[in-house]
């Protein structure tokens, strides 16, 4: 597991371990608090631990992610273009003569539409 020892994941566990203790610390400082007579830090008891056990959540998701190769991390597969997608660039660089602003927004549009088939 020598790929857990470089500086960024070093930094990450160094990072994950600061969270976790200074939530647990929090919690039990709430705690002091709700014995002293404070009602609202009895949520705050229960809030901070739950806090720093979804670190240890998301710390051991990382790790899996990074031994079982997540593909997340990987170049994106290469999408074929539509075949209206021809079309609409012509209609867009027609708009470009008419009115430049209007086909800029236009390409805008076609921008976050192609990014949103991407996901799906």
């Amino acid at each position: 597991m020598r790929r857990f020892l470089t500086p960024g994941w070093l930094g990450l566990h160094a990072i994950a371990i600061v969270l976790v203790v200074a939530f647990l610390g929090f919690g039990w400082w709430q705690y002091d608090r709700a014995q002293a007579g404070n009602d609202r830090s009895w949520a705050y008891t229960f809030e901070w631990p739950i806090f720093a056990i979804f670190v240890v959540v998301m710390w051991i998701k990382m790790m899996r992610d990074e031994v079982n190769g997540d593909p997340a991390g990987k170049a994106p597969a290469v999408i074929e273009e539509p075949a209206e997608a021809e079309v609409k660039r012509n209609i867009i660089r027609q708009q470009e003569e008419e009115d430049p602003a209007l086909a800029a927004y236009n390409r805008y549009l076609a921008r976050l539409n192609s990014e949103s088939h991407r996901r799906d």
